[in-house]
């Protein structure tokens, strides 16, 4: 029965290898009617193959067509000659398609051959061997037509007609009077279609929107090709039609999650990549410059962490919006990350026009947040880079502008700053300050200082506070504040804290080893060093591994920090006291306390900010300040420590209105342990 089906196919099936000769494994019957050869002639390429029979000048454009098809469409048909077994040359149509391996690779192709002389000397026996032939294809899974050059329907297959949401062809043929208007969501993609089908002959994989008869929009692809008369011109279009819609939304979904920020919806680090090199092009193009804008939220990290990540994320796509509301259509606000945000100026003149985008985007983003949790007032910094004055590739000026947005930390947040010489340079020195830094532990760099804390009724020694140095070199002494807040950055706080802490409760113990009189050493714990380190346990085990009583440690932290995370401290304030370590406020006055914390707080001293004590002597509102402290710490049943005393007028002062304890230079400058000891080992019982 095949080989009857084949045998009475007006053309030759076949089945040929992917070689140079195109050798035939199958070769039906029709291969006579055709080629004048036998099918014994044929196969295996017995006596000649179809390679040799085909025209010689076409050979190259066929196989050039015939895989082409195969890999865009996976499948293919073209037209070209062929030499009779007489000598007379034929024009054929051939299509098919690949048969393919396991693993993907092509093995043999598969298709059907036609004489097609006399449809090219005559389009109306084109048509008329197409209808003999049309209920073929009337079962086909893809749309088939033939329209005319002003866009209607000749032919359609009940395929067609589902996939445009009609009941029948007919339907379709009779509604659809006008493609261009009525079924292209884009009309200019008919003229598309029709200048690529002119030009190529033929149009592959050619996609675009359409509306179905219920109004809703699809995507298809369309293959099809012209249909020339005996003069050369278009007759018609024929071809097929595959609804991609479910491909062309998985595409863009693909797409949505490679490109932009599933949370803010904006562009991810890999877009803005390409957005970035597009707008560099385009500024040295036009003789335009491009700002690159670093945007980071200021202190993000605590909503996001005090009140869970679910508001920090409505936090992110609202500040998000407020961005994107802020910039022009063709300018890119990008997301890298956590509350870190990159935006893509382009066409400015210069920082000016710069300087005003950004002065609008700081007052939208300064704007109060509502939310459950209540109202919030965010601000952040921003440092911007130019192009081409800070850098002519995206490496560069996003290294750039995110410099500068440092600088914009450093000045007091909620401000932008501008990439300099100077900033670079300062970038430079800091870069080398990180370096040196985190190799001062293994090279034991670090020494403690000591200073007393006196007490002001018996006038005798009752704590020293630690005060880290780094000895660099012989040479060179860095200052604390110069590179605790760089340690605080980068991280290292907590090993050098830990190191402090051991440190500072071994040399107390020597002391008191020593015959000095037992009293309490200060250390200063970094709000860092809460939060990733276990410090109650850490304490614990260097109390235990010293043999220091708790009692004669103290820990202090600033107002500030305590407040900002009130009450994740409470509890763990709570365990310090449990193990009898005191603790202390330090920089008391500085910041804003709220009372309610405060009575909370197992805490045993305040300690007054030294800008306070400073002109005690002369400044009416420092005076008050002090005064204030004072009064309110006794009434919570602290001590209160004066810091920053140098001169007789302040020690005056505070004896007058009865602080507790006092320290500055006025009794000593911070010294080593060893000096410390021989300083204040017999210390004055009176004398001030």
């Amino acid at each position: 029965m095949l080989r009857t089906l084949l045998g009475n196919l007006d053309g030759m099936v076949y089945r040929c290898r992917d070689d140079a000769e195109w050798t035939m494994e199958l070769v039906s019957e029709g291969v006579r009617g055709l080629t004048g050869y036998d099918a014994a002639d044929l196969l295996f390429n017995k006596r000649v193959s179809y390679e040799q029979i085909t025209y010689p000048d076409d050979r190259e454009r066929v196989r050039t067509e015939i895989y082409t098809g195969l890999r865009t469409q996976g499948r293919f048909d073209c037209e070209y000659r062929i030499v009779h077994a007489t000598g007379e040359v034929r024009w054929v149509w051939e299509r098919g398609s690949g048969i393919y391996d396991s693993h993907g690779k092509l093995q043999a192709i598969e298709g059907l051959i036609q004489d097609i002389t006399a449809r090219r000397a005559s389009s109306q026996a084109l048509r008329e061997a197409e209808r003999r032939y049309y209920n073929l294809f009337e079962n086909a899974i893809e749309g088939i037509f033939r329209t005319t050059i002003d866009g209607q329907y000749l032919d359609a297959n009940p395929a067609l007609a589902r996939i445009y949401g009609f009941d029948s062809p007919a339907e379709l043929i009779a509604q659809l009077k006008d493609i261009r208007n009525q079924l292209y969501v884009e009309p200019s993609r008919r003229e598309e279609f029709m200048a690529l089908a002119k030009a190529r002959g033929s149009v592959s994989g050619f996609e675009s929107q359409v509306y179905r008869k219920s109004g809703e929009v699809i995507w298809i692809s369309e293959n099809a090709r012209a249909v020339f008369d005996e003069a050369g011109h278009v007759a018609c279009y024929e071809g097929t039609v595959e609804d991609v819609t479910e491909r062309k939304v998985y595409q863009a979904r693909i797409e949505q999650q490679a490109n932009f920020d599933t949370l803010t919806g904006l562009a991810n680090r890999a877009l803005l990549h390409d957005r970035l090199q597009q707008g560099i092009r385009s500024a040295g193009a036009y003789g335009t410059r491009l700002a690159v804008v670093f945007v980071d939220l200021d202190r993000f990290k605590f909503i996001n962490d005090g009140l869970g990540h679910h508001v920090g994320d409505e936090l992110l796509r609202e500040m998000a919006e407020r961005l994107r509301s802020s910039v022009r259509e063709g300018d890119t606000v990008a997301r890298l990350g956590g509350d870190e945000f990159v935006l893509l100026i382009n066409g400015q003149r210069g920082p000016d026009a710069v300087a005003l985008v950004l002065e609008r985007m700081l007052h939208a983003i300064s704007q109060s947040w509502a939310s459950p949790q209540g109202d919030f007032s965010i601000t952040c910094s921003m440092g911007v880079a130019l192009y081409p004055d800070d850098g002519t590739n995206a490496e560069t000026l996003l290294k750039h502008a995110d410099q500068a947005m440092y600088r914009a930390k450093e000045k007091g947040r909620n401000n932008f700053q501008f990439f300099t010489a100077e900033l670079n340079a300062l970038i430079t020195e800091r870069l080398e300050l990180e370096n040196k830094l985190r190799r001062a532990l293994e090279r034991q760099q670090f020494s403690l200082h000591y200073q007393p804390r006196v007490d002001m009724r018996t006038r005798r020694i009752t704590g020293a506070e630690a005060l880290i140095r780094w000895h660099v070199s012989d040479e060179e002494v860095t200052p604390p504040s110069r590179f605790i807040p760089v340690a605080e950055e980068i991280g290292l706080i907590v090993p050098i804290g830990k190191w402090v802490l051991r440190a500072a409760c071994a040399q107390n113990k020597a002391w008191q080893d020593a015959g000095l009189p037992p009293f309490v050493v200060s250390v200063n714990v970094s709000v860092r060093q809460f939060r990733q380190d276990n410090l109650v346990q850490t304490i614990a085990e260097v109390l235990r591994e010293t043999g220091l009583d708790a009692q004669y440690l103290e820990v202090e932290l600033t107002e500030s920090a305590v407040m900002h995370d009130a009450d994740q401290f409470i509890a763990m304030l709570g365990q310090l006291n449990d193990l009898g370590v005191q603790i202390a406020l330090d920089d008391f006055g500085t910041g804003y306390s709220s009372l309610s914390y405060l009575k909370r707080f197992p805490v045993d001293r305040l300690k007054v900010d030294r800008s306070f004590v400073q002109d005690i002597g002369s400044d009416l509102d420092d005076m008050t300040i002090v005064k204030t402290i004072i009064a309110l710490g006794h009434n919570l049943g602290l001590k209160v420590v004066a810091e920053g005393v140098e001169t007789e007028q302040q020690l005056d002062f505070l004896r007058a209105n009865q602080c507790d304890e006092l320290q500055g230079f006025y009794f000593g400058r911070p010294l080593p342990g060893d000096e410390f000891m021989r300083e204040f080992l017999h210390f004055p019982s009176s004398g001030f």
